[in-house]
């Protein structure tokens, strides 16, 4: 039998990247950045194409680090930073309350950003059993898990508080999205917004991920000394069960999302008795767990299947 070797041409080499980021380094000071950078871009499309320039949202690496030792790196918005290091650390569960948080310190560094959060020592030995030096896509929401019974943990169950009229929520889904002022720019961020029982939004926080951005809501209301179990929080994204999670955790009584929820978000927020909303869109929505959360004058329609 012939042989036949066959040959492919050879791409030039790349010149060798310096091991410090130079301006010529794509990550040259990627830790510096702001949340929206104007870029060039060449738009095609019909008999046209021409150079244009717009928006693009900034992602940047986070590296969280308690009692100066690395737990995660997120990847994030380079925006209110203390607000995400507070928000995740309750989220979770690395402390209980936010008293227990001492100092925050967010340094911005060339390759990326890193947070020091000064926790409790008891704290910080049982965050020793976890998992630590992962890194988190955009808004990873399992960070710092290595078992399944630490990715689904119990929620506290809701108090009984009087429903909250849904002309409220109907009002936050859209002062939410006057508030994404970032999004408007560049059409990709994800927001998440608290607002009190009349609807009124309090706390609005952008994100490319979404879980950051309930964490930076989180974050916030614990900073101002807030009760987020006298309100409720809109989102403009799915509602996963992470989302759920977090904001269980944090005792907000009602989610609401524009889009549809997980069979497993599903199922945790009925367990732990708060009211999640999916396709929240204008004046319609679908309430898929305690409904009795939510105080509605429509009538009542006979039941039909999607």
């Amino acid at each position: 039998m012939t042989s036949i070797a066959t040959t492919r041409p050879t791409r030039p080499a790349r010149p060798a990247r310096p091991a410090r980021p130079g301006p010529e380094h794509p990550m040259f000071e990627l830790g510096f950045a702001r949340p929206v950078k104007r870029r060039d871009f060449v738009r095609t499309g019909g008999e046209c194409t021409g150079s244009q320039t717009a928006g693009v949202a900034e992602e940047i690496p986070v590296a969280i680090v308690y009692n100066e030792a690395p737990h995660a790196v997120m990847m994030a918005t380079p925006a209110d930073l203390e607000d995400f290091a507070v928000g995740f650390t309750l989220s979770e569960q690395i402390v209980e309350h936010v008293s227990d948080i001492g100092n925050v310190l967010v340094v911005e560094r060339e390759e990326g950003t890193q947070i020091f959060i000064d926790i409790p020592e008891d704290a910080a030995r049982l965050l020793a059993c976890r998992s630590r030096g992962l890194v988190g896509r955009t808004g990873c929401g399992l960070c710092g898990v290595a078992l399944i019974g630490d990715a689904l943990r119990p929620l506290p169950t809701m108090l009984l508080r009087e429903p909250i009229d849904f002309d409220a929520v109907v009002r936050a889904e859209r002062e939410l999205n006057d508030a994404q002022r970032w999004n408007r720019e560049t059409g990709s961020m994800h927001a998440a917004a608290w607002a009190d029982r009349d609807g009124a939004v309090i706390v609005a926080r952008e994100d490319l991920g979404r879980h950051n951005a309930v964490d930076k809501v989180i974050g916030a209301l614990a900073r101002s000394g807030r009760d987020p179990s006298e309100g409720f929080v809109v989102v403009t994204s799915r509602a996963s069960y992470e989302l759920v999670q977090k904001a269980g955790i944090a005792r907000i009584p009602l989610l609401a999302a524009i889009s549809r929820p997980t069979g497993l978000a599903i199922r945790i927020a009925d367990d732990a008795g708060m009211t999640l909303v999916g396709l929240l869109r204008g004046q319609s929505a679908n309430i898929y767990s305690h409904p009795e959360g939510i105080r509605t004058n429509a009538t009542e329609c006979a039941r039909r299947e999607e």
